[in-house]
């Protein structure tokens, strides 16, 4: 059964410039991004994006520089007014709150974690985590226990009286994630977190948060250009290229069933045995007969190989929770990693 939806997002446009009600009638007639641009100096920022974010889940939404996912990203807090269209949270259209309701929403009910950091640099680690309490009017003695407590889950344990210049950049993120945890908010927002990392750290970053919405279940939207960091993240992938969603759906599928040249060329340099998950290729019936063995259905077909030590003629009975779902044979496994 699938999550009731949190965020729901309808028919929303955004468009850049001195007049963008006065253009809208040409873009929802098909006026394109360049002719736009061209005819009337404006920039369509997003065009007709329709987006159902679940609860407890991670949407992803992704693409190259300039496809408008941080313009999206902050239509959700209303950072961004859109041009038409409609945000609700958990039913409520956003679009028509009052500046009081808003400030609720930003300070209680959605944390955002930018890619810079943003931590102030004159007041201590401690004090950054529980900054959203903090403006809440909360003392220091009421935020500061869940403060150290999360600083501690994200492995800062006794560098609360630290400043943040006095850390390193992996470090400073993770205060980043401690103050939008400390928020207690159920709704995380998180635009390019962590791209300007080193590739190590930026791991490390992606398994903390991983292991920690494992825990919690937040409903986390996290924006990046990074394909293998969307895999490795989603339960929900949107694509969006121009302003528009190109393709959207559960990143296995998308991989197997690529629906636009756009996204075939996107996902052709991916390493397929690194990513797709044995439940995705599985067949049934299940069937009585011997195997050479069995495999958990979540594990990557880069872990079969080796499992097979590349013997094509091995078949597995697939295993979730402690029960059979499926079958896997290596033919199908050696055809899925051929693209379309």
């Amino acid at each position: 059964m699938d999550a009731p939806v949190k965020i729901r997002i309808r028919n929303l446009y955004k468009i850049f410039g001195s007049r963008p009600a006065a253009v809208l009638p040409q873009v929802l007639e098909g006026l394109s991004k360049p002719d736009l641009l061209a005819r009337h100096n404006h920039v369509l920022g997003l065009r007709d994006i329709n987006v159902d974010i679940r609860e407890g889940q991670i949407t992803v939404i992704m693409g190259l520089s300039g496809s408008g996912k941080s313009t999206l990203i902050r239509h959700l807090n209303r950072l961004i007014e859109p041009t038409a269209g409609e945000v609700l949270v958990d039913g409520d259209n956003i679009l028509t709150w009052n500046d009081r309701r808003l400030r609720d929403l930003r300070r209680k009910t959605m944390s955002m974690v930018f890619q810079k950091f943003a931590l102030l640099p004159h007041r201590t680690v401690l004090d950054n985590a529980g900054m959203a309490l903090f403006t809440q009017g909360v003392p220091r003695k009421g935020y500061e226990a869940d403060a150290r407590k999360w600083l501690d889950r994200v492995g800062l344990g006794g560098y609360g009286a630290h400043f943040p210049h006095q850390l390193s950049g992996g470090m400073q993120q993770r205060v980043g994630i401690a103050r939008a945890l400390t928020s207690n908010a159920g709704i995380m927002l998180m635009d390019e977190a962590f791209s300007a990392l080193d590739p190590l750290i930026r791991t490390d970053m992606q398994n903390l948060l991983l292991e920690l919405q494992a825990e919690l279940h937040k409903t986390i939207v996290f924006i990046t250009h990074d394909l293998d960091e969307a895999l490795k993240l989603a339960d929900h992938l949107v694509i969006l290229k121009d302003g528009q969603v190109i393709q959207q759906g559960e990143p296995q599928h998308i991989l197997l069933n690529p629906a636009d040249p756009y996204i075939e060329a996107f996902i052709a340099d991916i390493n397929r045995a690194r990513v797709l998950r044995v439940r995705s290729i599985m067949r049934q019936p299940i069937g009585d007969g011997a195997v050479d063995g069995e495999i958990e259905a979540d594990a990557t077909l880069e872990q079969v190989i080796a499992a097979s030590q590349g013997d094509l003629s091995r078949h597995y009975r697939v295993i979730e929770d402690g029960r059979p779902v499926g079958m896997l044979d290596m033919p199908s496994l050696v055809r899925a990693l051929v693209p379309r």
